[in-house]
C-alpha cells in the first residue's frame, strides 16, 4: 500500500472512531438517563416491582457485610452433601436412637445401624412430601404462605441451625465457591462472612471466677478476672495450638478464592448464650486468630439476643470486648445489637444494647439495630452514630421474619433521617430463601430511595468494609467501573423503553 493510501485509511479510521465516540452517550448522560428511568420505576401509586427486580439483579451490589456462612447455604445443597456422606435424616422421632424428626444421623454402619425411619437421600427424594417438609424445617420456606402448625418465627429461624448443623461443616470450600459464584452472578464483588466459631480452652479455676461475677460487678473487678484468664490463654500451649489450627483451617477453606471480580474475608465469632467463661475463652481465641491472619478481618457475637443468658450477661459481654480491644487494638468489631422488639423482651432490656455495643465494646458497625427507637437517649445516640460514622447493617427479610418488623415500622427510616449510614445485607440467605438482589428490591420498593441514595447505599458496603485502605481503594475503583457499565446498560434499556412507549402512543405495534 502506498504511503498516501495508508494515510488516507488511517484518517478514515480516525474519523469513524471520533464519530462513534460522539454517538456513544457520555457517562454523565448515562447517569442522568438511569436516574430518570429508576425514578419512573419507583414513583407513582405503586412501584413497578417486576422492572425493578430486573434492575436490582443487574445493579452492582458492592459487598455483603452481614452474612453467616452456615445460614447462607440452601437446604438443597446440605441434602446433597449428606447424600455424599451416606448419612440419613429421621422421618420420625426415635427415642431408642435418641433422635428427633428432621435431624441428621451421622453414625453409619457397621458402628451404628440407623433405623428404617432414617431416610437416605434417594429415599428422601422419592418421598416428595417429606422432602418438602425438610426444606421447610431447615429454612423459612412455606412458613407464612399457608396455614399450618408453627412455632414462633424467631424460634423456627434459630431452630433450623441445629437441624442442618452437622452438614454445615462438610465441604466448606465447596460451599464458599458456591457463594462466590452466586455473588458474581449478582454483580457483587465483596463478601464478609462469619464462617465458624472460635475455639475455647478451659481452665476450671479461672473460669469459675468469671462465672461467679455478679451482673452488677464494676469494670475493675471484671477486668481483674478476665486478665487472669487471658494471661493463661496467652501462655498455654494447648490454647495457642487450637488457635493456630483454627486459623489454618480457615485459610485452607477460604484462602486463594480472590480474583479480579471477587474478594472474600472472614469474621470470627462466639455464641452469646454460653457460660461467661466459655464466651470469654472463645472471644480471646477470636481476637488472637484475627491478629494472625489477613483473611480474618473482624470479631462478632451471635445467637438469639433475647435468650436468658444473652440478656443476663449482655453488659458483661460488652466489657469482654472492651478488655480484649485493649490487648488487640487492631481488631475490628461488628456486633449484633438491638435485634429485639417490644414484647419479645421487657422494656428494660431495650434501653441500652446498641449504646453498650458502641460505647463499652467499641463496635464500628451495628448488625440489625432494630431496637434503636427504644434506647434511652436515642436521639443523642443517633447523633453520635452519625458523627462517628457507625453504620447499621440492615437485614430487611430477616428483620421481617424474626422480629415482624417491616415496611414503615422498620427503623431504617429513622437511621436515614438522622444521617446514620446504612448498608444492605442478607444475614442468612439460605434460611431466609433470599439473596442480595432481593434485599435491594425490598429496599427500593418499600422505601423508594432516590437513585443517588441507592448508589450511596451500595458504596457504603465497600466504604465500611473491614479492609485496609489500599484494598478499599481497589474495591472502590472496581465499583466505579461496574456502575459505569450498569448505567450504560440501563440507559440503553431506558431508551428502548421510551421508543416502545412512543410506538404505543402512535398506535404502532
Amino acid at each position: 500500500m502506498h504511503a498516501f493510501q495508508r494515510a488516507l485509511c488511517a484518517g478514515v479510521i480516525a474519523v469513524c472512531a471520533l464519530q462513534a465516540h460522539a454517538r456513544a452517550p457520555a457517562p454523565a448522560a448515562n447517569l442522568a438517563a438511569t436516574r430518570q428511568y429508576y425514578g419512573e420505576l419507583v414513583s407513582g401509586p405503586a412501584p413497578r416491582t417486576a422492572e425493578l427486580n430486573l434492575l436490582m439483579t443487574m445493579l452492582p451490589k458492592g459487598g455483603d457485610l452481614h452474612h453467616h456462612y452456615s445460614g447462607s447455604i440452601y437446604a438443597e445443597t446440605y441434602l446433597e452433601w449428606i447424600g455424599r456422606k451416606g448419612w440419613c435424616v429421621y422421618r420420625e422421632s426415635d427415642p431408642a436412637a435418641n433422635a428427633r424428626k428432621y435431624n441428621i444421623e451421622t453414625r453409619t454402619p457397621p458402628a451404628f445401624e440407623p433405623p428404617k425411619s432414617c431416610l437416605k437421600l434417594d429415599a428422601i427424594r422419592r418421598d416428595n412430601g417429606f422432602y418438602r417438609e425438610i426444606l421447610s424445617q431447615w429454612s423459612d420456606k412455606d412458613f407464612d404462605n399457608h396455614v399450618h402448625a408453627q412455632v414462633p418465627p424467631d424460634q423456627h429461624f434459630f431452630d433450623t441451625f441445629p437441624k442442618f448443623g452437622p452438614a454445615s461443616a462438610l465441604f466448606t470450600r465447596e460451599g464458599l465457591l458456591q457463594l462466590k459464584a452466586r455473588a458474581k452472578a449478582e454483580n457483587m464483588q465483596y463478601l464478609e462472612t462469619m464462617l465458624r466459631s472460635a475455639p475455647g480452652t478451659d481452665h476450671p479455676e479461672l473460669a469459675a471466677r468469671i462465672d461467679a461475677l455478679p451482673p452488677d460487678a464494676d469494670e475493675a473487678t471484671v477486668f481483674q478476672a478476665l486478665a487472669a484468664y487471658a494471661d493463661f490463654l496467652a501462655s498455654d500451649d494447648t490454647a495457642k495450638q487450637r488457635i493456630d489450627d483454627y486459623v489454618k483451617g480457615i485459610e485452607a477453606d477460604a484462602g486463594g478464592l480472590d480474583d479480579e471480580d471477587f474478594t472474600l474475608r472472614i469474621q470470627t465469632y462466639v455464641s452469646r448464650n454460653s457460660a461467661p467463661s466459655k464466651v470469654f475463652a472463645g472471644l480471646y481465641a477470636a481476637f488472637a486468630a484475627d491478629a494472625q491472619s489477613p483473611l480474618l478481618v473482624g470479631v462478632n457475637i451471635v445467637g438469639p439476643e433475647n435468650g436468658y443468658v444473652a440478656l443476663r450477661d449482655y453488659r458483661l459481654h460488652m466489657r469482654m470486648f472492651r478488655f480484649l480491644k485493649q490487648r488487640f487494638p487492631q481488631v475490628r468489631l461488628s456486633l449484633h445489637a438491638g435485634e429485639l422488639v417490644l414484647g419479645m423482651v421487657p422494656p428494660e432490656d431495650l434501653r441500652s444494647h446498641i449504646r453498650d455495643a458502641i460505647e463499652i465494646a467499641g463496635a464500628e458497625r451495628i448488625g440489625h439495630g432494630i431496637g434503636i427507637t427504644w434506647e434511652d437517649g436515642a436521639d443523642e445516640l443517633l447523633e453520635a452514630m452519625r458523627v462517628r460514622n457507625i453504620p447499621v447493617e440492615i437485614n430487611i427479610t430477616s428483620n421481617a421474619f424474626i422480629l415482624g418488623v417491616k415496611n414503615e415500622a422498620h427503623p431504617l427510616t429513622v437511621y436515614k433521617r438522622h444521617g446514620v449510614p446504612i448498608v444492605i445485607s442478607t444475614d442468612d440467605s439460605g434460611v431466609s430463601r433470599n439473596n442480595i438482589s432481593c434485599e435491594y428490591l425490598l429496599y427500593t420498593t418499600r422505601y423508594r430511595p432516590s437513585y443517588d441514595t441507592l448508589k450511596q447505599t451500595v458504596y457504603n458496603s465497600i466504604r465500611y468494609a473491614f479492609l485496609d485502605p489500599k484494598e478499599k481503594r481497589v474495591q472502590l475503583e472496581r465499583l466505579d467501573r461496574r456502575f459505569l457499565a450498569f448505567e450504560a446498560t440501563t440507559a440503553r434499556i431506558a431508551r428502548a423503553a421510551a421508543r416502545q412507549a412512543g410506538k404505543r402512543k402512535a398506535g404502532v405495534r
